[in-house]
């Protein structure tokens, strides 16, 4: 029963994801999404485009990585894609996070789910480079279509989102070019300010 209670008490822990709020804002422009509609959205884009990873993939393992790969926010918050200065620290922060949440967990699974994180993170394998490409692409898709709502209200420039999002390309070179073009779609449009001469 012991190991029964810590599942559920990580269960009842990570029910907290659902309020915390992110900058994305939905495609009905109603509201802010939350890290939970986030990674569910995330995990819905892994199952649909996974054919477009650059290398073969687990998709198993891939789903569970963008299903866990925001809990530590339960503690760290959101830190906006475009907030240098919360960046200093946000490396810190999530990993004490991640250090409190996972152990939570009966020790095998506190390990495993610590070790996706991680993975995840430090982007070395064809599996957490894929859950990353998604991971960009979903809130970098939203701003295209909602003729840039957040990156106008932020004062974003094509030359910081190129800079954020490029990393897709390590990922799917597919989805990257993908993006691109809607990047270069949202400039001509107005709705994303160029200040950059990069292709």
């Amino acid at each position: 029963m012991q190991r029964l209670a810590q599942q559920v008490a990580f269960i009842t822990e990570i029910d907290k994801l659902k309020k915390i709020q992110r900058q994305t804002i939905l495609l009905d422009r109603s509201r802010r999404e939350n890290d939970a509609e986030h990674s569910w959205h995330l995990a819905m884009m892994v199952i649909l485009l996974a054919e477009h990873s650059n290398e073969p993939i687990d998709c198993l393992k891939v789903l569970k990585m963008v299903l866990i790969h925001d809990l530590v926010e339960i503690d760290a918050g959101d830190t906006y894609a475009y907030d240098e200065a919360g960046h200093h620290d946000k490396a810190e922060r999530e990993r004490a996070a991640a250090d409190r949440i996972f152990a939570i967990l009966p020790p095998d699974q506190a390990a495993e789910l610590r070790r996706l994180w991680d993975e995840f993170e430090e982007q070395k394998t064809a599996d957490a480079r894929f859950a990353n490409a998604v991971d960009r692409m979903q809130p970098l898709l939203h701003n295209c279509l909602t003729e840039g709502q957040t990156w106008q209200q932020n004062g974003v420039t094509r030359s910081q989102v190129i800079k954020r999002c490029r990393p897709m390309e390590n990922g799917s070179t597919v989805l990257w070019d993908y993006m691109l073009d809607q990047v270069n779609r949202s400039v001509a449009a107005g709705h994303l300010r160029d200040d950059s001469t990069e292709p």
